[in-house]
């Protein structure tokens, strides 16, 4: 089961979300400077925090209903507040991570009129945290 805690508010997410970039990251950070004498000098180290964490349910038909969207929208424009996410049975301590656009988004599985946008029509969901 997957997640989301504010404020003593719990919300659950739809378990087909997919974790895009689970291995994208490394916790080592490299930096590769060249001497004057032409040799690599490298400095390695590692990193604190800032694992991305990118949960799509586009593709794999996660669905969330727009009431869920209304309150993850709000959450996600709460500036600089911590939240805790588990996933894959781990609690990770998180944020909405807008450093490339918009943190939450989520789209209607079909296209609706205006007076058809109710508590419970499904979206699909589309995340983007950093640990």
């Amino acid at each position: 089961m997957i997640t989301l805690t504010h404020g003593g508010t719990t919300l659950t997410l739809p378990d087909r979300l997919l974790w895009v970039d689970e291995y994208q990251w490394s916790p080592v950070a490299t930096e590769v400077r060249w001497g004057t004498t032409g040799a690599p000098q490298l400095h390695v180290g590692l990193r604190q925090a800032g694992r991305p964490i990118t949960l799509d349910g586009r593709d794999s038909e996660a669905w969330i209903d727009r009431t869920l969207c209304d309150q993850l929208e709000a959450w996600a424009a709460l500036p600089g507040a911590t939240f805790t996410l588990v996933l894959r049975g781990q609690a990770r301590t998180v944020v909405f991570d807008h450093s490339q656009g918009a943190a939450f988004d989520a789209t209607p599985l079909w296209k609706l009129l205006d007076g058809e946008h109710t508590g419970d029509v499904l979206y699909r969901p589309f995340f983007k945290f950093m640990e």
